[in-house]
Protein backbone atom coordinates (compact mmCIF):
# COMPACT_ATOMS: atom_id res chain seq x y z
CA UNK A 1 0.00 0.00 0.00
CA UNK A 2 1.26 3.70 -0.92
CA UNK A 3 2.30 5.68 2.22
CA UNK A 4 -0.30 8.63 2.25
CA UNK A 5 0.93 11.85 1.84
CA UNK A 6 -1.52 13.48 4.04
CA UNK A 7 -2.04 12.77 7.81
CA UNK A 8 -5.67 14.24 7.95
CA UNK A 9 -9.13 12.52 5.78
CA UNK A 10 -10.71 14.84 3.94
CA UNK A 11 -14.02 13.76 3.21
CA UNK A 12 -14.31 14.30 7.44
CA UNK A 13 -12.57 17.49 6.53
CA UNK A 14 -15.10 18.81 4.07
CA UNK A 15 -17.56 17.68 6.23
CA UNK A 16 -17.14 19.48 9.02
CA UNK A 17 -16.27 22.68 6.96
CA UNK A 18 -19.81 22.14 5.54
CA UNK A 19 -22.00 21.20 8.14
CA UNK A 20 -23.25 25.03 9.33
CA UNK A 21 -24.20 25.65 5.64
CA UNK A 22 -27.97 26.07 4.58
CA UNK A 23 -29.39 23.11 3.09
CA UNK A 24 -29.46 24.17 -0.72
CA UNK A 25 -26.14 25.59 -0.56
CA UNK A 26 -24.39 22.72 1.37
CA UNK A 27 -26.26 20.91 -1.93
CA UNK A 28 -24.88 23.32 -4.55
CA UNK A 29 -21.60 22.46 -3.15
CA UNK A 30 -22.17 18.89 -2.90
CA UNK A 31 -23.36 18.68 -6.74
CA UNK A 32 -20.99 21.04 -7.93
CA UNK A 33 -17.88 19.58 -6.50
CA UNK A 34 -18.54 15.76 -7.03
CA UNK A 35 -18.87 15.41 -2.89
CA UNK A 36 -21.54 12.89 -2.53
CA UNK A 37 -21.72 9.66 -3.90
CA UNK A 38 -22.21 10.82 -7.32
CA UNK A 39 -18.44 11.55 -7.86
CA UNK A 40 -19.11 13.42 -11.22
CA UNK A 41 -18.83 17.50 -10.89
CA UNK A 42 -22.15 19.00 -12.10
CA UNK A 43 -22.03 22.47 -14.39
CA UNK A 44 -24.02 25.47 -13.12
CA UNK A 45 -26.58 24.47 -16.00
CA UNK A 46 -27.47 20.72 -14.68
CA UNK A 47 -27.60 22.23 -11.02
CA UNK A 48 -30.17 24.96 -12.16
CA UNK A 49 -31.89 23.09 -13.92
CA UNK A 50 -32.38 20.92 -10.67
CA UNK A 51 -33.81 23.25 -8.57
CA UNK A 52 -35.29 25.74 -11.73
CA UNK A 53 -33.03 28.51 -11.21
CA UNK A 54 -30.60 30.24 -13.81
CA UNK A 55 -26.75 29.32 -14.06
CA UNK A 56 -25.89 32.70 -12.44
CA UNK A 57 -28.08 32.40 -9.63
CA UNK A 58 -26.10 28.55 -8.92
CA UNK A 59 -23.27 31.02 -9.55
CA UNK A 60 -24.25 33.44 -6.90
CA UNK A 61 -24.86 30.66 -4.08
CA UNK A 62 -21.90 28.97 -4.69
CA UNK A 63 -19.90 31.96 -4.17
CA UNK A 64 -22.01 32.57 -1.20
CA UNK A 65 -21.35 29.43 0.01
CA UNK A 66 -17.60 29.43 -0.19
CA UNK A 67 -17.46 32.86 1.61
CA UNK A 68 -19.09 31.79 4.34
CA UNK A 69 -17.33 28.46 4.85
CA UNK A 70 -14.50 30.66 4.67
CA UNK A 71 -16.03 32.82 7.82
CA UNK A 72 -16.78 30.03 9.72
CA UNK A 73 -15.68 28.59 12.93
CA UNK A 74 -15.25 24.94 11.45
CA UNK A 75 -12.66 27.02 8.82
CA UNK A 76 -10.41 28.78 11.64
CA UNK A 77 -10.49 25.02 13.56
CA UNK A 78 -9.07 23.18 10.23
CA UNK A 79 -5.89 25.66 10.07
CA UNK A 80 -3.70 23.18 10.25
CA UNK A 81 -4.77 21.08 7.13
CA UNK A 82 -4.11 23.98 4.94
CA UNK A 83 -1.16 24.43 6.37
CA UNK A 84 0.00 20.60 5.71
CA UNK A 85 -1.84 21.43 2.22
CA UNK A 86 0.24 24.76 1.32
CA UNK A 87 3.49 22.26 2.74
CA UNK A 88 2.57 19.83 0.27
CA UNK A 89 2.31 21.81 -2.50
CA UNK A 90 5.50 23.43 -1.82
CA UNK A 91 7.34 20.20 -1.29
CA UNK A 92 5.67 19.77 -5.29
CA UNK A 93 7.35 22.70 -6.50
CA UNK A 94 5.30 25.96 -5.11
CA UNK A 95 3.06 25.63 -8.68
CA UNK A 96 1.79 21.67 -9.71
CA UNK A 97 -0.54 21.14 -12.40
CA UNK A 98 -3.70 20.17 -11.11
CA UNK A 99 -3.97 16.82 -11.98
CA UNK A 100 -0.22 15.90 -10.84
CA UNK A 101 -1.31 17.26 -7.29
CA UNK A 102 -4.58 16.03 -7.23
CA UNK A 103 -3.12 12.48 -8.26
CA UNK A 104 0.12 12.37 -6.18
CA UNK A 105 -2.45 12.87 -2.95
CA UNK A 106 -4.89 10.48 -3.69
CA UNK A 107 -5.53 7.97 -6.84
CA UNK A 108 -9.11 7.64 -5.74
CA UNK A 109 -11.58 10.51 -7.79
CA UNK A 110 -13.98 10.85 -5.17
CA UNK A 111 -11.28 11.64 -2.17
CA UNK A 112 -9.22 13.76 -5.00
CA UNK A 113 -12.58 15.90 -5.42
CA UNK A 114 -12.53 16.40 -2.05
CA UNK A 115 -9.34 17.74 -1.99
CA UNK A 116 -9.79 20.25 -4.85
CA UNK A 117 -12.70 21.65 -2.69
CA UNK A 118 -9.85 22.58 0.37
CA UNK A 119 -7.98 23.44 -2.04
CA UNK A 120 -10.82 26.13 -3.96
CA UNK A 121 -12.31 27.06 -0.97
CA UNK A 122 -8.22 27.71 1.21
CA UNK A 123 -7.61 31.24 0.96
CA UNK A 124 -3.44 30.21 0.40
CA UNK A 125 -4.25 28.55 -2.91
CA UNK A 126 -4.80 30.21 -6.09
CA UNK A 127 -5.44 28.75 -9.81
CA UNK A 128 -4.21 29.49 -13.17
CA UNK A 129 -6.99 27.87 -15.33
CA UNK A 130 -5.72 26.56 -18.51
CA UNK A 131 -5.23 28.71 -21.59
CA UNK A 132 -3.36 27.94 -24.87
CA UNK A 133 0.29 27.86 -23.20
CA UNK A 134 -0.88 26.22 -19.81
CA UNK A 135 -2.54 23.39 -18.14
CA UNK A 136 -4.48 23.92 -15.22
CA UNK A 137 -2.17 24.89 -12.12
CA UNK A 138 -2.53 25.74 -8.74
CA UNK A 139 0.33 28.10 -7.02
CA UNK A 140 1.05 29.22 -3.40
CA UNK A 141 3.39 32.38 -4.44
CA UNK A 142 2.10 34.51 -7.98
CA UNK A 143 6.05 35.86 -8.19
CA UNK A 144 7.34 31.82 -8.22
CA UNK A 145 4.30 30.98 -10.80
CA UNK A 146 5.13 34.06 -13.22
CA UNK A 147 8.69 33.22 -12.97
CA UNK A 148 8.11 29.76 -13.39
CA UNK A 149 5.68 30.60 -16.43
CA UNK A 150 8.41 32.65 -18.01
CA UNK A 151 11.15 30.51 -18.05
CA UNK A 152 8.79 28.12 -19.80
CA UNK A 153 8.01 30.39 -22.97
CA UNK A 154 11.58 31.05 -23.03
CA UNK A 155 12.23 27.05 -23.21
CA UNK A 156 9.93 26.55 -25.79
CA UNK A 157 11.57 29.56 -27.70
CA UNK A 158 14.81 27.85 -27.84
CA UNK A 159 13.58 24.85 -29.28
CA UNK A 160 12.94 24.25 -33.09
CA UNK A 161 10.67 21.63 -34.41
CA UNK A 162 12.94 18.93 -34.86
CA UNK A 163 14.84 19.10 -31.55
CA UNK A 164 14.42 15.64 -29.65
CA UNK A 165 16.29 15.83 -26.22
CA UNK A 166 16.98 13.36 -23.62
CA UNK A 167 15.10 14.22 -20.49
CA UNK A 168 18.52 14.97 -18.23
CA UNK A 169 19.54 17.76 -21.33
CA UNK A 170 15.84 19.37 -21.31
CA UNK A 171 16.16 19.72 -17.19
CA UNK A 172 19.40 21.06 -17.83
CA UNK A 173 18.64 23.49 -20.81
CA UNK A 174 15.49 24.67 -18.48
CA UNK A 175 17.46 25.39 -15.83
CA UNK A 176 19.56 27.94 -17.33
CA UNK A 177 16.10 29.90 -17.67
CA UNK A 178 15.74 29.86 -13.93
CA UNK A 179 18.80 31.62 -12.48
CA UNK A 180 16.01 33.92 -9.94
CA UNK A 181 14.41 31.06 -8.82
CA UNK A 182 15.61 29.74 -4.70
CA UNK A 183 17.52 26.90 -5.27
CA UNK A 184 15.04 24.88 -3.07
CA UNK A 185 13.35 24.16 -5.81
CA UNK A 186 16.18 22.85 -8.24
CA UNK A 187 15.78 19.43 -8.06
CA UNK A 188 15.22 16.97 -10.89
CA UNK A 189 11.47 15.99 -9.54
CA UNK A 190 10.42 19.40 -9.36
CA UNK A 191 11.65 20.56 -12.63
CA UNK A 192 9.41 17.53 -14.34
CA UNK A 193 6.63 18.87 -12.45
CA UNK A 194 7.27 22.18 -14.21
CA UNK A 195 7.73 21.23 -17.49
CA UNK A 196 4.55 19.32 -17.63
CA UNK A 197 2.65 22.59 -16.74
CA UNK A 198 3.79 23.56 -20.28
CA UNK A 199 1.57 22.77 -23.36
CA UNK A 200 4.32 23.51 -26.11
CA UNK A 201 6.45 21.12 -24.70
CA UNK A 202 6.03 17.64 -24.42
CA UNK A 203 7.56 14.34 -23.62
CA UNK A 204 7.15 11.17 -26.72
CA UNK A 205 6.69 7.59 -25.26
CA UNK A 206 10.63 6.77 -25.20
CA UNK A 207 10.93 9.84 -22.84
CA UNK A 208 12.69 12.44 -24.91
CA UNK A 209 11.61 15.51 -24.56
CA UNK A 210 10.87 18.87 -27.64
CA UNK A 211 8.08 20.97 -29.01
CA UNK A 212 4.49 18.87 -28.19
CA UNK A 213 2.81 19.57 -31.74
CA UNK A 214 6.43 18.19 -33.26
CA UNK A 215 6.37 14.45 -34.93
CA UNK A 216 9.35 13.75 -32.97
CA UNK A 217 6.72 13.91 -29.70
CA UNK A 218 3.27 13.29 -30.71
CA UNK A 219 3.33 10.36 -32.89
CA UNK A 220 1.00 10.01 -35.58
CA UNK A 221 1.68 6.49 -37.89
CA UNK A 222 4.64 4.29 -38.55
CA UNK A 223 6.94 6.83 -39.82
CA UNK A 224 7.22 8.63 -36.48
CA UNK A 225 7.91 5.20 -34.97
CA UNK A 226 10.03 4.20 -36.98
CA UNK A 227 12.19 7.94 -36.50
CA UNK A 228 12.46 6.98 -32.76
CA UNK A 229 13.70 3.44 -33.02
CA UNK A 230 15.90 4.39 -35.83
CA UNK A 231 16.99 7.67 -33.38
CA UNK A 232 17.28 5.73 -30.64
CA UNK A 233 19.16 2.48 -32.67
CA UNK A 234 21.74 5.38 -33.42
CA UNK A 235 23.10 4.10 -36.68
CA UNK A 236 22.00 2.45 -39.85
CA UNK A 237 19.30 -0.01 -39.58
CA UNK A 238 17.89 -2.60 -41.59
CA UNK A 239 14.04 -2.02 -42.51
CA UNK A 240 13.12 -5.24 -40.95
CA UNK A 241 14.37 -4.36 -37.68
CA UNK A 242 12.74 -1.39 -37.93
CA UNK A 243 9.17 -2.99 -38.09
CA UNK A 244 10.45 -5.40 -34.99
CA UNK A 245 11.47 -2.64 -33.12
CA UNK A 246 8.73 -0.50 -33.63
CA UNK A 247 6.17 -3.72 -32.25
CA UNK A 248 8.72 -3.93 -29.27
CA UNK A 249 8.99 -0.39 -27.91
CA UNK A 250 5.28 0.85 -28.97
CA UNK A 251 3.10 -2.27 -29.13
CA UNK A 252 2.19 -1.18 -32.77
CA UNK A 253 2.22 -4.07 -35.13
CA UNK A 254 4.44 -3.08 -37.70
CA UNK A 255 4.29 -5.44 -41.32
CA UNK A 256 7.62 -5.05 -42.83
CA UNK A 257 6.44 -4.42 -45.94
CA UNK A 258 4.30 -1.22 -44.87
CA UNK A 259 7.12 0.25 -43.20
CA UNK A 260 9.30 -0.05 -45.73
CA UNK A 261 7.24 1.89 -48.15
CA UNK A 262 6.65 4.82 -45.28
CA UNK A 263 10.34 4.76 -44.63
CA UNK A 264 10.74 5.41 -48.89
CA UNK A 265 8.22 8.34 -48.43
CA UNK A 266 9.78 10.49 -45.97
CA UNK A 267 12.67 12.80 -46.49
CA UNK A 268 13.80 12.26 -42.95
CA UNK A 269 14.79 9.04 -43.77
CA UNK A 270 17.87 8.00 -45.71
CA UNK A 271 18.65 4.26 -47.71
CA UNK A 272 22.38 4.06 -47.43
CA UNK A 273 22.48 0.51 -48.09
CA UNK A 274 20.96 -2.78 -48.83
CA UNK A 275 17.90 -2.00 -46.95
CA UNK A 276 19.71 -0.39 -44.37
CA UNK A 277 18.21 3.06 -43.63
CA UNK A 278 19.15 5.96 -41.71
CA UNK A 279 18.41 9.44 -40.83
CA UNK A 280 18.98 12.80 -42.82
CA UNK A 281 19.77 14.83 -39.40
CA UNK A 282 23.16 12.35 -39.55
CA UNK A 283 23.95 14.11 -42.69
CA UNK A 284 23.78 11.26 -44.67
CA UNK A 285 23.06 12.42 -48.65
CA UNK A 286 20.04 11.56 -50.09
CA UNK A 287 19.78 10.04 -53.41
CA UNK A 288 20.79 6.87 -54.99
CA UNK A 289 24.67 6.11 -55.27
CA UNK A 290 25.51 8.07 -58.26
CA UNK A 291 23.74 11.19 -56.85
CA UNK A 292 26.09 10.71 -54.03
CA UNK A 293 28.87 10.79 -56.33
CA UNK A 294 27.65 13.83 -58.06
CA UNK A 295 27.12 15.49 -54.26
CA UNK A 296 30.58 14.58 -53.32
CA UNK A 297 32.28 16.05 -56.53
CA UNK A 298 30.39 19.42 -56.23
CA UNK A 299 31.30 19.62 -52.70
CA UNK A 300 35.04 19.06 -53.05
CA UNK A 301 35.85 19.34 -56.68
CA UNK A 302 37.55 16.76 -58.99
CA UNK A 303 38.91 14.07 -57.32
CA UNK A 304 40.67 10.54 -57.90
CA UNK A 305 38.56 7.06 -58.16
CA UNK A 306 39.85 5.98 -54.60
CA UNK A 307 39.13 9.87 -52.97
CA UNK A 308 35.58 9.45 -54.16
CA UNK A 309 35.11 5.73 -52.83
CA UNK A 310 36.61 6.85 -49.47
CA UNK A 311 33.68 9.59 -48.95
CA UNK A 312 31.06 8.04 -50.51
CA UNK A 313 31.35 4.73 -48.57
CA UNK A 314 31.05 7.41 -45.65
CA UNK A 315 27.43 7.97 -46.78
CA UNK A 316 26.43 4.49 -48.25
CA UNK A 317 27.07 0.91 -46.97
CA UNK A 318 27.67 -0.37 -50.55
CA UNK A 319 30.43 -2.20 -53.08
CA UNK A 320 33.36 -0.59 -54.06
CA UNK A 321 32.62 -1.75 -57.35
CA UNK A 322 28.83 -0.19 -57.21
CA UNK A 323 30.64 3.25 -56.71
CA UNK A 324 33.36 2.41 -59.96
CA UNK A 325 30.66 1.16 -61.71
CA UNK A 326 28.75 4.30 -61.92
CA UNK A 327 31.56 6.84 -62.27
CA UNK A 328 32.05 4.80 -65.54
CA UNK A 329 29.11 5.80 -66.67
CA UNK A 330 29.68 9.04 -69.09
CA UNK A 331 26.66 10.45 -69.22
CA UNK A 332 26.87 11.46 -65.70
CA UNK A 333 30.97 11.84 -65.35
CA UNK A 334 33.92 12.95 -66.57
CA UNK A 335 37.68 11.82 -66.19
CA UNK A 336 40.46 14.02 -66.76
CA UNK A 337 44.09 13.80 -68.41
CA UNK A 338 45.08 13.29 -64.50
CA UNK A 339 42.92 10.65 -63.97
CA UNK A 340 40.40 12.55 -61.96
CA UNK A 341 36.23 12.84 -62.47
CA UNK A 342 34.09 15.62 -62.36
CA UNK A 343 30.44 15.25 -63.09
CA UNK A 344 29.01 15.96 -66.48
CA UNK A 345 27.06 19.64 -66.23
CA UNK A 346 27.99 21.03 -63.66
Amino acid sequence: MATPTISFKPKQIVKRLLSSLPDRARDVIIQRYGLGKDVKRMTLDAIGKTYGITRERVRQIENYALGFVRKSEEYAGEKAVFTELETLLHSLGGIVVEDDFLGHVSKDVSLQNHIYFLLVVGEPFRKFKEDDEFRHRWHVNEQLAKQVEDALRKLYSSLNNQDLLPETEMVSKFLTHLEDVSERYKNQEVIKRWLAISKAIGKNPLGDWGVAQSPNVKTKGMRDYAFLVIRKHGSPIHFREVAKQITTMFNKKAHVATTHNELIKDPRFVLVGRGLYALAEWGYAPGVVRDVIRSVLVKNGALSKEEIIDKVMKERYVKENTIVVNLQNPKYFRRDKDGKYTPVGA
